[in-house]
């Protein structure tokens, strides 16, 4: 089952936000995430926030969902005023967000493009199972407003897929991708997971060559994290599947990056190649830089000036929340300079563009270059090498 939310302070019934977050609105960008609760069934490696119909239970609904998300957009904008506020870049996630009908979406997308207006260009994502979509369905998500999709590849080799409890079969992917730039999507994303349990070197290269062999523009590679809650690692802690290996990891790591760097996908964050800057994904790069952004969805978690807040987890008592006017949001925090500043340097590292060197300690700096973990500093900016990429965290901690 999903995780429990973290504490934090309470939030007033209306939503309102300290001046301190208000400060400087609009001079950041800004950005909606939109999550979408629902899935047909449970991964056994997911604790994500999401419902099966046997999990939902009573007050929330598939069909009435794009209204109650609608109701939180238009809170949005009562909370942050009138600032002019046009909205950069959408990301639909989940759970399987393509449950919902493309004029469901488009309904949530079409209520942010009235209350805070979209930017010229703006990025707008969706993440989707292979098995959630066909040629009509694209062709309307496409003409409500989409201009990206992200699909959940995960590997292309049956018995992996099984473990990891995903439906689709292989070929089901290269039939989507194409069904994807039919309906006039540039930019199509694969994501993949390395590490399962049973998997192989020879599993992991036939996979990265299977997503390579739809040419898409961006490829995300995530290792398998076995999270406390769930089948997969009740399964891991019952012996019957292997743990994760660290070593493999990141054998995997650098196979991939060999891989798809040879066809000319480049890293830009650790887990994520593109084909160039135009294909990289603006909402993740939006997070990693310190925008704002409003998540809107059970479970969501949002940041504005510096205030991060998340919402009730369950469908439910989100919806139930928005009938009565009243926030969604469980708790907030309001972080210390000293926070985003660790926060900073924490996700700019992550980054091929790396982190400002002025953020840093001089001694510790030259240390990790000096170790190989970190490339020469030449341009005031620290940026991790490829063996610093697989040490990622240990280097932040030195850092921080």
């Amino acid at each position: 089952m999903p995780s429990t939310l973290p504490d934090g302070d309470p939030v007033p019934a209306d939503g309102a936000l300290p001046g301190s977050a208000l400060a400087g609105l609009g001079a950041r960008p800004f950005a909606f995430y939109v999550h979408v609760p629902f899935c047909v069934t449970r991964c056994g490696y997911c604790d994500f926030n999401t419902y099966t119909a046997t999990e939902l239970g009573p007050g929330a609904s598939r069909d009435s969902y794009a209204e109650t998300a609608v109701a939180e957009v238009r809170m949005a904008r009562r909370v942050l005023g009138e600032a002019d506020l046009p909205v950069e870049t959408v990301f639909v996630g989940g759970g399987t967000p393509t449950l919902l009908s493309p004029d469901d979406l488009g309904r949530v997308l079409d209520a942010i493009d009235k209350e805070f207006g979209l930017a010229p260009g703006a990025e707008v994502t969706t993440e989707a199972n292979p098995e959630s979509v066909d040629e009509e369905y694209l062709a309307r998500l496409r003409e409500v407003g989409f201009t990206r999709v992200s699909y959940g590849m995960q590997s292309a080799r049956e018995h992996v897929l099984k473990v990891l409890d995903r439906t689709h079969t292989p070929g089901r992917v290269p039939q989507v991708v194409e069904w994807t730039r039919a309906a006039g999507f540039e930019h199509v994303n694969l994501d993949l997971i390395y590490g399962t349990p049973g998997e192989t070197d020879g599993d992991w290269r036939a996979s990265l060559e299977a997503a390579l062999a739809c040419e898409p523009d961006h490829v995300s590679a995530y290792a398998l994290i076995v999270e406390d809650g769930t089948r997969l690692a009740a399964q891991v802690r019952r012996g019957e599947l292997a743990a994760p290996d660290d070593d493999a990891m990141a054998d995997r790591y650098l196979m991939a990056d060999e891989m798809l760097s040879a066809r000319g996908l480049r890293w830009y964050e650790i887990s994520n190649w593109a084909k160039d800057a135009d294909a990289a994904c603006r909402h993740n790069l939006l997070y990693w830089t310190g925008a704002d952004w409003w998540g809107v969805g059970p479970g969501a978690h949002s940041h504005v000036g510096g205030t991060r807040w998340w919402n009730v987890k369950h469908p439910a008592a989100y919806a139930s929340r928005l009938a009565e006017g009243v926030t969604p949001a469980h708790a907030r925090e309001i972080l210390t300079d000293e926070d985003r500043t660790v926060e900073r340097i924490m996700l700019e590292l992550r980054l091929a563009d790396g982190c400002p060197v002025d953020l840093l300690d001089d001694g510790a700096v030259r240390s990790l270059v000096a170790d190989g973990l970190l490339e020469p500093v030449d341009d005031g900016r620290a940026v991790l090498t490829l063996r610093g990429r697989l040490l990622a965290d240990a280097v932040v901690r030195d850092l921080t």
